[in-house]
Parts: structure tokens; C-alpha cells; sequence
């Protein structure tokens, strides 16, 4: 990593940014505002992170125009922004360079002790508790991450220390723009086969980021439970890079032991080469939070900060947008959304919502995400979701996106492995949550999965719960 200034220091006073509503683009610009940047911004759509993006000065706008691009020393565009877009276009005439997410996220970055968290789940959670454990030890980060935290309400922050926190994004290979100094790579699954194909080439792409930790002189710390994880981890190892394993096997450098449902988090205990460090409490369910919070930890102790303020850090930890993200409660029924859109997640998600419901019964609400996932894991997808008791399928959300025949909302719920009245396919968006709440009663968990906008379903269900509780 290049060690230079601020953004200014580069050359870049005034910036645009394409898709600046995203998750990771907000991200950036709130800390290329903190770094002295004047920063525009267009998105497709309003949103709340447009309106908290206004409110620090920054001109976002909806709708791209053209006039825009004027005047800038960069354009910043998203993956989802087409080379068409008006705006990369004017750009393109005018001489302006252009960035991408990785290059504008390298940008920030540079002068900073990077330490980037990537897998193809978990990684919003475990940068947030990486980042929280080290605001705990009093080191002040910088951080970019995929969510907004529950402590601070922000997914991106300029600190006042060395460190910068970075949520590692594997689908489109901006990962290797980042070389940090240290990293966690929290599982290696097939996933975003549009970017790259096959698997192969992903477990490739993961050995390479690997490789720039190695060449930073820095640590890498891998879930070992994790198969591809764990061929990560062996590869790694062969080729000189200094790799900390952390999960429940035996063999792991830092392995979860005597893990337990605490409430509604987990506590367990790190052992370390045979030795017992601590025991921690989380406030956030699922043993997979548990794993998370363990790589958090590892990290941690790599950065040579102390284990009990790490401790501390971690347990202090409520969450973050979007991930077991509580919504309300009517009539002694819990709401929840998750941002889980791969079998994986799905099935974490509600092994977890098994562990906070007790006696209740969990119903879901799940919208696939893209049509190439939905046609490669259509069967894994309904085992997953058979898990609950009660399953609402959504059609795909896949805008702008060539639908694939068979890559369906109703061949997922077809794949439900729970009794016909159980599963209902309901393409009518203003449907979905009628059906939530007829099928709900005291003590139950109603959950809203994917990566859509399905999130937004949440507040519908509380309002008809509300109404049904009064009658």
C-alpha cells in the first residue's frame, strides 16, 4: 500500500460519485468528505443514505445528468453502473479519469495499517465487531463497512489512528485492490459465478489476496471449519504467508470451545495453543456470530492489543443493520430482517432463529437475489429455508437482469421441504405481508430475508399486526 496522504494530498479536491446511494459508495464518501474532498454524488433512487449524506455536505442527487462531471478531477462509479450511464460518458469525453469502487476504496486507504475482512458470508459482521473490538481498545479506526453499525449509526468513519478497517468485497475482485496488512477470510463458498465463472477461479482469487498479505510482511486469519477456507488456509501456508486458523476444530490456532446459548447471544470460551484466554458473552445470536466475533478476536490479539479489552469490545456488540436486525414487536411477536441471500446465510439465519424463539414457530419471508444464484442453488435454497416453519417465497429480484427459465420464485418454493400449506409462492409484493401475519401467533418469529428490498416489508407487518391486535 502506497504511503501518501489525504485525498487532497493526491490531487483529488472535487470527486463524483456514480451509485452513490450503495452501501460501500456511501462509505467512501463519507470519508472522502472527512479527508477534505468536495463530494457530488447521483443515485437511481432516494434513500436514507442519500438524506445522511446531504447532511455532511455532500450534493447527492437523484437521476444522473450529464452537466454534472464538469470540473472534477475523478468520476467514482459502482459495479452496478454500465459504461453507458451519461455520466461515465461525459466523463470519458471531458478526459476525466475514472475509478472504480476498489481503486476509490485503495485511494482512502493509502497511509493507513490496513486490515480487511472477506468471505463470501459473514464479512459485514465480523468487520463490524473487528471495528467495535478496536474503538473498545481505544485505538479510534478508520472503517468502511457493508452495513450500518447499531453503536454509531454509520458504515464508514475517518479515525483519528493507524488502523483501517475495511469490509473486503470478493464479488467483483476489488479485493485485490486493498493489500492490508492483515486480514480474515471467513469462509470460501461459490458465489457471483457472473463475475467469475467458476469456482476455481474464486479460490484462486482468494490465494492471490492472500499472497498481499503475505506481501505486506502481514498475518492472515481463515475459518479452518470451513472446507474451502481450510484449503485456503494449506495454500497459503505453502506459499509463505503467515495464516492463524480459528474455529471449532482441534487443530484450530484459536478454537471456540464450550460454546452455549446465553439469553439471546452465545458464550464461549478461546482456547490458544491449548490455553484458555477467556471466556465471552455476546449480546447477538447464532453460533456463527460466535465464530465471527472468535476471528475478531484473533485479529485482534494479532494487532497486538489487549485480550481483555478485546473481550470487552466484543461483548459490547449489538449488531448491525440488515443482520438479525430487530423490527418490533405486536402481541408478543418478534419481527426481524436479514440481508441472507445464500443458502448458507439463510440456513445460519435461521439456526439462529431457533435459538432465540424458544417455543415459537419461525415464518419466513425470502426474495432471491439475481437469477444465476437462484438457478445454481434453487435446490439448496429450499432445503435451507425448510428450516422454518412457515415459508412466503418472493419472486427473484433481478432488475435489468435476461430472466433464466426455471430460475423462479415458484420453483424455489417447490423445493420447500415443509407440508404444501406451508409454503405459498406470492409474486404480488403487497400480499407478502398478509400472509406473515395470518399465519403468526404469540411467541412466534416473522423474518425477512434477502438482499432486495425486501427489508422494507418489515414495517407493513408491524402495521397489520398492530391492526389485528386492536380488532
Amino acid at each position: 500500500m502506497t504511503e501518501t496522504g489525504s485525498g487532497t494530498d493526491q490531487g483529488l479536491g472535487r470527486v463524483h460519485i456514480v451509485g452513490i446511494g450503495g452501501a460501500g459508495m456511501s462509505g467512501i464518501a463519507r470519508i472522502m468528505v472527512a479527508q477534505g474532498m468536495s463530494v457530488s454524488g447521483t443515485d437511481a433512487k432516494d434513500s436514507r443514505r442519500l438524506q445522511a449524506l446531504k447532511a455532511i455536505g455532500v450534493d447527492a442527487r437523484v437521476g444522473h445528468d450529464a452537466d454534472l462531471v464538469r470540473g472534477l478531477d475523478a468520476l467514482i462509479f459502482s459495479t452496478a453502473i454500465p459504461e453507458s450511464n451519461v455520466e461515465r460518458v461525459a466523463a470519458r469525453e471531458l478526459g476525466i479519469p475514472e475509478l472504480s469502487r476498489a481503486d476509490a476504496l485503495a485511494t482512502v486507504m493509502a497511509g493507513s495499517r490496513g486490515v480487511a475482512v472477506a468471505g463470501t458470508h459473514g464479512k459485514t459482521t465480523t468487520t463490524s465487531m473487528l471495528t467495535v473490538a478496536l474503538q473498545h481498545c481505544g485505538v479510534d479506526p478508520s472503517f468502511a463497512i457493508g452495513s450500518e453499525l447499531n453503536e454509531s449509526g454509520s458504515n464508514a468513519h475517518l479515525g483519528s489512528g493507524e488502523i483501517f478497517v475495511v469490509e473486503a468485497d470478493e464479488s467483483d475482485g476489488a479485493f485485490l485492490a486493498l493489500a492490508p496488512e492483515a486480514a480474515i477470510v471467513t469462509n470460501v463458498e461459490p458465489d457471483h459465478l457472473d463475475h467469475w465463472g467458476t469456482f476455481a477461479a474464486i479460490e484462486e482469487a482468494f490465494v492471490e489476496f492472500a499472497l498481499g498479505v503475505r506481501d505486506r510482511d502481514g498475518f492472515l486469519v481463515v475459518c479452518s471449519d470451513d472446507l474451502g477456507g481450510a484449503r485456503l488456509a494449506t495454500r497459503a501456508r505453502e506459499l509463505g504467508v503467515d495464516v492463524r486458523t480459528y474455529g471449532e476444530r482441534n487443530d484450530a490456532d484459536y478454537r471456540l470451545a464450550d460454546a452455549a446459548i446465553n439469553g439471546l447471544g452465545w458464550t464461549f470460551d478461546v482456547v490458544h495453543n491449548g490455553v484458555r484466554l477467556g471466556q465471552i458473552q455476546l449480546q447477538v445470536p447464532g453460533r456463527h456470530n460466535a465464530l465471527n466475533a472468535l476471528a475478531a478476536f484473533a485479529t485482534g490479539l494479532g494487532l497486538n492489543l489487549p485480550a481483555s479489552e478485546l473481550r470487552e469490545g466484543l461483548e459490547s456488540f449489538s449488531g448491525t443493520r440488515r443482520r438479525f436486525d430487530f423490527k418490533g414487536q405486536v402481541d408478543d411477536i418478534r419481527v426481524y430482517d436479514d440481508y441472507a441471500h445464500h443458502p448458507t446465510e439463510i440456513e445460519a439465519t435461521l439456526r439462529a432463529a431457533r435459538d432465540v424463539v424458544a417455543g415459537g414457530r419461525v415464518i419466513v419471508a425470502f426474495q432471491a437475489h439475481h437469477y444465476y444464484r437462484t438457478a445454481m442453488f434453487t435446490e439448496e435454497f429450499g432445503a435451507a429455508l425448510g428450516l422454518a416453519d412457515d415459508v412466503v417465497v418472493l419472486e427473484v429480484y433481478a432488475p435489468g437482469e435476461t430472466p433464466i427459465p426455471g430460475a423462479s420464485g415458484q420453483t424455489m418454493a417447490a423445493n420447500v421441504p415443509l407440508a404444501p400449506e406451508h409454503v405459498v409462492f406470492e409474486p404480488s409484493w403487497s400480499a407478502v405481508a398478509g400472509h406473515l401475519v395470518e399465519r403468526a401467533r404469540p411467541g412466534d418469529i416473522i423474518m425477512t430475508l434477502g438482499a432486495g428490498d425486501i427489508g422494507m416489508i418489515g414495517t407493513e407487518v408491524l402495521e397489520q399486526l398492530r391492526e389485528r391486535a386492536a380488532e
